[in-house]
């Protein structure tokens, strides 16, 4: 169930069942020479979708656009201040909250966001502190998941890809996303085959270390067939974290 898709009285329907919500968040930062600048939005929100059709959960619209500075060497990435994010996503929480959604669980697609989202939790969990209430107990509860830390994910994508799978612009990232879009597809030589590993400082910084954007990875393996195989893995995985949050 999408929230973009549904009307109010429908999500007035959904209240009166459960008070949690789906958000995936992600980044728009480049992906090495196939991957889609979108690729760390698109995989939580392909995997988010697969869920709410699934499970019966609501999925907010996709929070796209994260911390991606040091990307900012390459056309297209899109990047936010930390500053800005936090103040974004406490709106997108108090908004939520003030309709009555108690719980939000943020599926992350981006790595380079975890500090940020984390700050934003201490921001809206102090807002409900001094909102004037007396119980001690939170009227908003968030949980950050990392869609690759799903259970049983890193253990399948390691499986699929022993040799090359690195730390950014992955064969399994890009995976997913041409399971979902095989008609965005990139057929690209890349040499080195396997990227370097390395430090990440600033953008200029990055781009002379990683200049076609990847981080010891070989993305050319992906396949829509393993990213099927990843989002199956993973759309079982957050049904049953989400229904478990939403009740816990």
């Amino acid at each position: 169930m999408q929230l973009h898709l549904s009307s109010w009285q429908e999500i007035d329907g959904y209240l009166a069942k459960s008070k949690a919500i789906l958000v995936p968040i992600g980044s728009t930062e480049q992906h090495g020479p196939n991957g889609l600048l979108g690729t760390d939005a698109l995989c939580p929100e392909i995997i988010a979708r697969r869920a709410g059709d699934e499970g019966g959960i609501l999925v907010a619209p996709t929070f796209n656009v994260g911390q991606s500075q040091h990307h900012m060497g390459f056309s297209g990435t899109i990047t936010l201040r930390p500053s800005t994010m936090i103040a974004a996503m406490t709106d997108w929480a108090q908004s939520l909250a003030r309709h009555g959604f108690e719980r939000i669980y943020w599926l992350n697609g981006h790595g380079g966001n975890i500090a940020t989202i984390n700050a934003a939790f201490a921001e809206i969990y102090h807002g409900v502190t001094f909102a004037g209430t007396t119980s001690n107990r939170p009227s908003m509860h968030c949980l950050l998941r990392n869609w690759w830390e799903l259970s049983g994910i890193n253990d399948l994508c390691r499986q699929l890809f022993p040799v090359g799978e690195g730390s950014h612009a992955t064969p399994s990232e890009v995976s997913v996303t041409y399971f979902a879009y095989p008609e965005a597809i990139k057929r690209v030589a890349m040499t080195p085959k396997i990227a370097p590993t390395g430090p990440i400082f600033d953008a200029d910084d990055y781009r002379r270390r990683f200049p076609d954007g990847r981080i010891g990875s070989d993305p050319s393996q992906a396949t829509p067939e393993a990213g099927e195989k990843i989002v199956a893995a993973a759309v079982k995985a957050v049904i049953a974290e989400f229904k478990q949050f939403e009740t816990g």
